[in-house]
């Protein structure tokens, strides 16, 4: 029974072995074979057993290397930790040296930030460009950037700005497109004086920094300037010549383009201006025709003055024609009639003086109104757009501005020719009054003989 129990067990041990071989022909052959495969089982657990000994011996041995390496390590890191804070100790003393040294070259780099900066716009703008475009980059670059400048740039920075004072004294002569007042562009000659002015062909010409081009004025100075610029262009003997420049670097040449004409001021000036003109011609026009006959009138007495005889065709002479010394006229009666004569011819010697004076009174009043007009379309533009552009609100402030002028303009000359052709009058009037206050007093004179 025991027997059969071990044989059972040991069946059971050896069931994947003997599965994987043949099966055995009786119990004998069970039981050899049974212990065959425990022999070889035996084996394969002693090299099992060496094998786990040899890879136990080696773990030993690597973790005593690594034992022995975590120590170094440890040590050195203690060794680094040490180097470590006693680097850092002399780097914070450098550092704050470094910052005690390098105050005021920070300052000096900041410097150079800002004169880089300022200089990009005096470059743009400068008419050097138009000769030697792209100068602002590297200076843009250098404002810009946050690293230090090194010293080449530096060394740059300082040559391109001797280039453009050198260049500020020069009289150059290149080839450029010039975009002309039609706006074509065209290759042109052009001469440069400096950074002040630059023309072509005889005409003067503005630097457009936003283009990097050109351009001829819409409006030229007068013809004696445009002369001399076209001799100066034509010089090739190095002789000294005039030559006009602008000391603003264009301003005022911009300012020239901008200012209006006599045409444009009075089309700034509107209807009413327009209105204020049309009086000043009719004023001027009443004031030529009085001044002529008030000439002729004056003529007229004075030759009357030196004759005897009674000529109708002036107005002492009609009023002369009224005595008659056929007729016995007393003095009562004649002066009358004198008085009445003089009426007569003093509404023609004063003809047109009121008129005068009317327009005179009436030009500065119609500017006053275009000034309350202008100022209500300078309101109304504020009212709608605000004030941020003042171009919306130039067109009021011209108009209240420019009919104020107008106004001024004629009412000051017609006053002035009214209290002249007045003066005439009122000579001529007293004239008339006195040869016939003469005429009364010879008159009566003669009465008085006569009665004794």
């Amino acid at each position: 029974m025991k027997q059969v129990i071990s044989l059972a067990v040991l069946s059971l041990f050896s069931l994947p072995v003997l599965q994987a071989a043949e099966k055995p022909a009786d119990l004998d052959a069970l039981l050899d074979q049974v212990k065959r495969e425990r022999v070889l089982e035996q084996q394969q657990n002693k090299l099992r057993e060496v094998e786990f000994v040899t890879a136990r011996d080696d773990q030993e041995k690597l973790l005593a290397e690594a034992k022995a390496q975590l120590a170094f390590q440890e040590k050195r890191t203690a060794l680094l930790n040490q180097s470590f804070q006693k680097h850092e100790q002399t780097l914070t003393q450098k550092e704050a040296l470094l910052q005690e040294k390098s105050g005021s070259l920070g300052e000096l780099f900041g410097t150079v930030r800002q004169m880089a900066n300022d200089s990009r716009g005096v470059l743009e703008n400068s008419m050097i460009s138009a000769h030697k475009p792209n100068r602002g980059s590297f200076l843009s670059s250098l404002a810009e950037r946050k690293q230090q400048p090194t010293i080449q740039e530096l060394r740059d920075f300082w040559i391109l700005l001797q280039e453009e004072m050198t260049e500020s004294a020069k009289v150059n002569r290149f080839s450029a497109p010039v975009i002309t007042a039609e706006g074509k562009v065209e290759e042109r000659d052009v001469t440069r004086v400096g950074v002040f002015s630059a023309f072509s062909d005889g005409k003067f010409l503005r630097y457009l920094p936003e283009t990097g081009s050109l351009v001829e004025l819409g409006r030229q100075p007068v013809d004696r300037l445009r002369d001399l610029i076209d001799d100066f262009e034509t010089t090739t003997d190095g002789s000294l010549q005039p030559v006009v420049i602008d000391p603003t670097r264009g301003a005022i040449m911009a300012l020239l383009v901008q200012t209006p004409d006599l045409k444009e001021r009075i089309q700034q000036g509107g209807w009413i201006g327009l209105i204020i003109l049309i009086l000043g011609v009719i004023g001027l026009l009443i004031a030529l025709q009085r001044f002529i006959s008030l000439t002729t009138v004056g003529r007229g007495v004075a030759e009357q003055q030196k004759q005897t005889k009674a000529n109708v065709d002036n107005p002492l002479g009609r009023i002369l024609s009224v005595y008659s010394e056929s007729l016995a006229q007393d003095v009562e009666t004649l002066s009358l009639k004198l008085d009445e004569a003089i009426l007569r011819e003093i509404p023609k010697i004063e003809r047109g003086l009121v008129t005068l004076a009317i327009l005179a009174a009436i030009a500065p009043m119609l500017g006053l109104l275009g000034t309350v007009s202008g100022m209500i379309e300078t309101f109304q533009s504020i009212t709608l757009f605000g004030t941020g552009d003042p171009k919306l609100m130039s067109g009021g402030i011209s108009q209240a501005l420019v009919t104020t002028e107008l106004g001024l303009a004629v009412a000051i000359p017609i006053l002035l020719i009214h209290s002249a052709l007045s003066s005439k009058s009122n000579r001529l009037v007293q004239i008339l009054d006195e040869e016939s206050a003469a005429l009364v007093a010879r008159n009566a004179e003669k009465q008085h003989g006569n009665i004794k």
